[in-house]
């Protein structure tokens, strides 16, 4: 199955940059997704967290890659900050009002965010 890109959004707000995360994590098939919406609380770090992990770094690493390819092509968007690709065990990229966490399972519950941030609302996606 090949990728055939949407047209580039206009303007995208906040929730169309969060979907289209949630859904190039899926095309790779990111397993435990989920978003944390920090915006109710007061010494947050940006607006949202979407979590997600991977069995492999090969598979880390095309979740980010897919993310990036992704937003640039249908929102014109690109990070302001990545790291942790050369390893592979953790990838964040910045995005400004979300920042996108790619784990290894073992890396993602010695870090255990969610518990971190636990105030904030949290949204599970299936992992379909």
């Amino acid at each position: 199955m090949s990728y055939q890109p949407k047209p580039i959004l206009k303007d995208p707000n906040i929730e169309q940059i969060n979907d289209l995360i949630i859904d190039a994590i899926r095309d790779i098939k990111g397993e435990q997704i989920i978003k944390l919406d920090l915006r109710s609380l007061d010494e947050r770090p940006t607006d949202f967290f979407i979590v997600c992990e991977a069995e492999s770094s090969t598979k880390i690493g095309a979740i980010a890659d897919n993310i990036q390819k992704r937003l640039k092509l249908e929102a014109n968007l690109a990070p302001s900050h990545f790291e942790g690709k050369t390893e592979a065990k953790w990838v964040l990229l910045d995005y400004f009002y979300t920042v996108v966490h790619v784990f290894y399972p073992e890396t993602r519950a010695f870090y255990e965010l969610e518990d971190l941030w636990s105030d904030a609302n949290i949204t599970e996606y299936d992992n379909n």
